[in-house]
């Protein structure tokens, strides 16, 4: 069960006239550890940095979890883009988000592509507008002369085709795009969820993409952002997600952040040590930014 809690103080200040959507999902929750489970595992499964849970639960990453043991997750994120219908993905957060006649009906973390490999940046998802033009159920893999290459020069075997099966990384189910070489699908290494290791595909965990697959049609339509600082307004309070510039396209995030803040007229009620607190964070997860909220 989800527990959202707000902790902050609210003074009266005048708010700007507001005509863009806003719009926040998830809180605080209290997760309980499970067998298996493991810091980067719950990272994945909840889209939470692993620095994060392992500072806000105080535990030893060189210590296995006590099952049955509760930890304390703030799941907060700021929807970076409201669509009719259709899938957003947003690169520097790491997450999916699928919408049907204006209302978010699915979120899930995902996996995407490397920032640099060897000094090249070919690994890297891109930006763009797609279409989903297939879907396939345990699908095969024809694995692209580039990976080919890969796997020769760091002395793997070297696979041209994977069947259906357990080792096939594109798993159980795959949403093939518009964008060449782009692909939704079902991943076999789920720590690499929430985190940048893929060839550009979006991977997604099992239990997860099993339910966007019966979700998604063919033709649904589709967009894959770079978004790393999102700002929403919920009644009269200020909320603000600092991400990683994973991919280095905005250079200062200072800058960008003093810019939005500006460009919506929030500067005069915003609590700056807060910001200036998150910038130097880039945790991912959304916080009330209000002036007037204290630092606790």
């Amino acid at each position: 069960m989800i527990y959202l809690i707000f902790l902050c103080t609210f003074i009266s200040i005048p708010f700007p006239r507001l005509s863009y959507a806003d719009f926040l999902m998830g809180g605080f929750i209290n997760y309980t550890v499970v067998k298996g489970d493991t810091i980067e595992l719950i990272s994945s499964k909840l889209g939470v940095d692993r620095d994060r849970l392992i500072l806000d639960n105080n535990l030893d990453p060189n210590r296995y979890l006590q099952i049955g043991s509760v930890l304390k997750v703030n799941t907060m994120k700021i929807v970076p883009k409201v669509i009719d219908s259709g899938i957003i993905i947003n690169i520097p957060d790491r997450m999916l988000y699928y919408f049907r006649d204006g209302l978010l009906e699915f979120s899930t973390p995902v996996g995407l592509g490397m920032p640099s490999w060897r000094g090249s940046r070919q690994w890297r998802t891109p930006e763009g507008d797609f279409k989903i033009v297939s879907k396939r159920k345990n699908p095969s893999w024809r694995v692209p002369i580039s990976m080919q290459r890969k796997m020769e020069k760091e002395g793997q075997p070297v696979k041209i085709f994977v069947p259906p099966g357990p080792d096939n990384p594109l798993g159980r189910y795959a949403l093939d795009t518009s964008i060449s070489g782009i692909i939704i699908h079902e991943t076999i290494w789920p720590t690499s969820v929430y985190r940048y290791r893929s060839h550009g595909c979006i991977r997604v965990l099992p239990e997860n993409m099993e339910q966007l697959f019966n979700l998604v049609k063919v033709g649904t339509k589709g967009k894959i952002i770079y978004q790393p600082i999102k700002i929403a307004v919920m009644d009269k309070k200020v909320y603000l997600e600092v991400n990683r510039d994973i991919y280095k396209k905005l250079g200062d995030l200072r800058t960008e952040v003093e810019k939005l803040i500006q460009e919506k007229g929030l500067s005069r009620v915003v609590n700056w040590a807060i910001v200036e607190r998150m910038l130097k964070e880039q945790s991912g997860v959304a916080e009330e930014i209000t002036l007037g909220r204290s630092e606790f």
